[in-house]
Formats: structure tokens, C-alpha cells, sequence
């Protein structure tokens, strides 16, 4: 079951939403915007605010490094190629350390609609963390759908189980009502807090996708599944709380898949004319930057997603990937 945090009404509400997301989901989740609009605004989360800022999980000396394979179709490759060339992955996981995995698991939807996470990404960056001394490997999400269902149908769960990781299912017990310092809508807030409280490294896996409201979901619009509650009420502001979801996590890295992207019709996809093939992965310490260069796999600028630069000047990264001197790989 879900773990948002919802009173029994908005249980029944959500489950709802769930329900005609996922049946018409494959057709464009755009005509549902609409529709679910909700005008009451979003609520405070349950229990005690949290006052503590979450631990920054990156790792000084390491900051603004930026890799890109190109010419890449093989998903593992390229995860492996993108980490050799920020350094290898001992440079940022520790003998020891405990390394949860933020992946897309939002949609129960198989794997080759590239909606979600594909789960060769999680078996190769379980695989190396692994190789590198990490005592454990978490993979979560919060998905907008059944959790179990999707980490099973997006071939998540299989994946990080076989290659030595464990997964952490969205309990309701592992969220906390959470504050952001400095933020406007991340006010005591149902977060999903629980699995970045037990591990040393966060590493966010992504697809790169169209998505109708915020014009790409890729690394930081990653982020939002760790909210629970109400949160469709953010898409109504839906730059600021990217740009919110930003200044909130400080991964140690970011992996953005872009080998196939999807072009129309995001989040959900639905259809295989929906996709590209870009064979591109990047990977970074500087989510912002990965996003920018990434923007551009769905022919935008990062002018066209107003999050990167809010997320910027948040102080959360920077749009001029140039500046950061890429490693450029060819796969």
C-alpha cells in the first residue's frame, strides 16, 4: 500500500486519482490536470515538524563534476562508463558506507516505455557500489501508484534484489512532516525521511521525459517522489517546488539515463512513438547542471524550465554546464 500521509477521505480521494491516472495515463496524463484541480490548497503534514536540515550527502572536493557518454544504446555501459569518467565509483562510496538509491518508480509500467527507471541502471549502479565496500543498497521511491505494483512492473524490484540491493517500500511509517529552511511550499510536509536518515551516500537515478506541466522530469523533478500527502496540489506551482525539492536534497551524485527519451506524452508515456533514442548518459554531482545539459536530449534550453534557474539561484547548482568542463565520453 501507499505510504502517503492522508486522513481517510483523502485516502479515498487518492486512490481515485490513482486509479484514473493509471487508466489513462498511456493516453497523456495532461486532460486529468484539470479536473484534479484542487482548490483547497495544500495542508500541513501530520506530527511534529521537522527541525533538523537533512545531512548534505555530498562530498567536498567533489563538487561540480559532470560527465557525458555519447553514442551510448547499452544502459549499463554507459552508467559504467559515465562513473570511470567522474573518477570511478570509490571515489564517491566508501568502504562501509550504506548508499540508497532514489530512483523513478512512479508508474507501473514495464520497463521499454521508459516511464520510470530502467532497471539495467539499478542493477549496474547496485553491482558497483557494491564492488566499491558498500555495506548496503537501498532503492526507494514513492511512487503515484501502487508501490509494490510498480517497483514490480517497471522490473525495479527484481532488478535491485538479484544484484545485492534491498528494497525500502514508502510505509506510512517512514515519513515525517518535514520543513525546508527558506522554502515557501516544503512547510511541514509528509516526506518520505526515514531512508535518507539511515545512509551515508544518496545516489538519484533518472529517465530523461516530457512531462505537460514542468516541461522535462529528469534528475531534480526526481526528488518529488520522496513527498507524500496531497501532493498533485504541487503542480499547481510546480517550478517552485523542483526548485524546493533542489535546496532539500544534496545528493552525492545524479545519473541521468538518456539513452532513450521520451519525447511527447510525459510522464506516463504510454506508446513506444513516444520515445527517441538519444544514447546519452550523464552523470554529475551537480543535479542542476546534469538537467541543463540533459534539457537539451528534448530539443529545449534550460530557459525552457524555469525550476533550473529558480533551482540556481536557491544556490542548489548551476544551468552553464560549460562552465564545469564536462568530461565528454564516446560510447
Amino acid at each position: 500500500m501507499c505510504a502517503d500521509v492522508h486522513d481517510p477521505v483523502e485516502d479515498r480521494r487518492a486512490f481515485l486519482r490513482r486509479l484514473a491516472c493509471s487508466a489513462l495515463g498511456i493516453v497523456g496524463a495532461g486532460a486529468l490536470g484539470l479536473a484534479f484541480w484542487d482548490r483547497q490548497g495544500p495542508m500541513p503534514g501530520n506530527g511534529p515538524a521537522q527541525g533538523d536540515i537533512l545531512p548534505d550527502f555530498s562530498l567536498p572536493g567533489q563538487a561540480g563534476r559532470l560527465a557525458v557518454v555519447h553514442n551510448v544504446a547499452d544502459r549499463i555501459r554507459g552508467a559504467k562508463m559515465a562513473l570511470n569518467a567522474l573518477g570511478g565509483i570509490d571515489r564517491f562510496v566508501r568502504p562501509g558506507d550504506h548508499v540508497l538509491l532514489k530512483v523513478n518508480a512512479a508508474f507501473a509500467l514495464p520497463p521499454m516505455l521508459c516511464a520510470t527507471t530502467h532497471p539495467d541502471m539499478v542493477t549496474q549502479v547496485t553491482r558497483m557500489c557494491l564492488q566499491a565496500g558498500a555495506a548496503r543498497v537501498w532503492v526507494t521511491d514513492n511512487p503515484i501508484n501502487d508501490p509494490a505494483s510498480c517497483f514490480a512492473l517497471t522490473g525495479i524490484d527484481a532488478a535491485a534484489r538479484a544484484a545485492g540491493a534491498q528494497l525500502i517500500l514508502p510505509t506510512r511509517d517512514r515519513f515525517t512532516a518535514y520543513s525546508v529552511p527558506g522554502a515557501r511550499l516544503i512547510q511541514r510536509w509528509p516526506a518520505l525521511i526515514e531512508p535518507l536518515l539511515r545512509v551515508d551516500k544518496v545516489i538519484g537515478m533518472a529517465p530523461v521525459k516530457d512531462h505537460h506541466r514542468s516541461g522535462a522530469s529528469m534528475t531534480l523533478k526526481n526528488w518529488y517522489g520522496l513527498l507524500g500527502g496531497r501532493r498533485n496540489i504541487f503542480h499547481q506551482q510546480i517550478h517552485t517546488i523542483i526548485a524546493e525539492l533542489a535546496m532539500m536534497v544534496k545528493p552525492t551524485l545524479v545519473i541521468l539515463d538518456g539513452t532513450m527519451s521520451m519525447m511527447h506524452n510525459g510522464p506516463t508515456g504510454g506508446s513506444l512513438d513516444d520515445l527517441k533514442a538519444t544514447y546519452t548518459v550523464i552523470a554529475g554531482t551537480d543535479p542542476v547542471a546534469v538537467d541543463a545539459f540533459g534539457c537539451g536530449l528534448l530539443n529545449l534550453t534550460p530557459d525552457d524550465l524555469p525550476h533550473l534557474r529558480m533551482a540556481q539561484e536557491a544556490g542548489a547548482g548551476t544551468v552553464d554546464f560549460e562552465s564545469l568542463k564536462p568530461v565528454h565520453v564516446n560510447g
